[in-house]
């Protein structure tokens, strides 16, 4: 072997050699994909053969379901050293450069949003919960911690701390209870002037409060004091006219009332040869 055919023959050795066998066998792949796949038809064209290593081929199929856009058959076939048969080693369903994947995959807790518990789910405890602080701290006296439990009511093992309640006021006031919302935009004034208004204590009361009219649209809702509802305990419609015509009065031409006629004397005209008589009677003389 010359130094030329010597350094040649690594080379040679990591390149895959095309094999015949293996690229010419379609068939089998298909074959192999169709009885993977729920229905035949859900394996398209063949688009192609790898050569993945020595004796080791891969055949791509388009995958044909609904939803699956992008997305390919891929058969791996191999053989046994000097062999002529070819034989399926695994079938996948893989993703293509645009292919439609699903999102990353998120914890059950992460995924949840405002909405998703209904009866009977339960949250997982988070111990580390930036939106909650202590609501006391034990003394480790059991008379001191009696006092701060009982007269105290400080019965809340957490409370709401400046983050949660900074992110509660922002979601609130930027939802469809703050004054950006459709209906406060239109409305003739605002919640803090409304006698339904039942106010929040603490520095939340400064910007919101609890709507208490059984017509409002917010009835039990948190509202901020700048939003508003057709329902303000202080407002009233704007009484108009009627917009429809007057209707023309009903003439009652079938019936016929009878009316009683009293005979009347004929007045006598007077003479005009005769001096009228006054009425009026003389007086007697002196």
């Amino acid at each position: 072997m010359t130094p030329v055919q010597a350094a040649a023959s690594p080379s040679r050795a990591k390149r895959p050699v095309k094999e015949a066998v293996l690229v010419g066998a379609v068939d089998l792949a298909r074959a192999a994909a169709v009885e993977v796949a729920d229905a035949p038809g859900d394996v398209g064209e063949h688009l192609g053969a790898a050569v993945d290593e020595d004796r080791l081929v891969s055949h791509r199929f388009a995958a044909t379901m609904k939803g699956y856009h992008g997305w390919s058959w891929v058969v791996t076939l191999s053989r046994v050293p000097r062999g002529r048969n070819a034989t399926v080693c695994e079938v996948e369903l893989l993703p293509g450069d645009g292919a439609i994947l699903a999102p990353d995959w998120l914890p059950w807790a992460d995924r949840l949003r405002p909405g998703d518990i209904g009866p009977g789910d339960v949250l997982p405890f988070k111990a580390d919960d930036p939106r909650l602080a202590p609501g006391w701290t034990p003394s480790g006296t059991e008379d001191d911690d009696a006092v701060g439990l009982d007269e105290l009511a400080l019965a809340r093992v957490r409370a709401l701390s400046p983050t949660g309640r900074a992110e509660a006021a922002q979601r609130w006031y930027r939802g469809s209870a703050g004054p950006t919302s459709a209906g406060a935009v239109r409305s003739p004034a605002e919640c803090m002037t409304c006698g339904y208004l039942v106010p929040l204590s603490g520095s939340l009361g400064q910007v919101f409060g609890v709507c208490a009219n059984p017509w409002s649209p917010d009835d039990g809702k948190v509202v901020s004091l700048d939003h508003g509802c057709g329902a303000h305990s202080e407002t009233d419609v704007e009484h108009t006219g009627t917009d429809w015509p007057a209707p023309d009065p009903l003439i009652d031409e079938l019936g016929v009332e009878l009316v009683e006629r009293r005979a009347v004397a004929p007045a006598v005209e007077p003479s005009p040869l005769t001096e009228p008589v006054d009425p009026t009677p003389a007086a007697p003389e002196a």
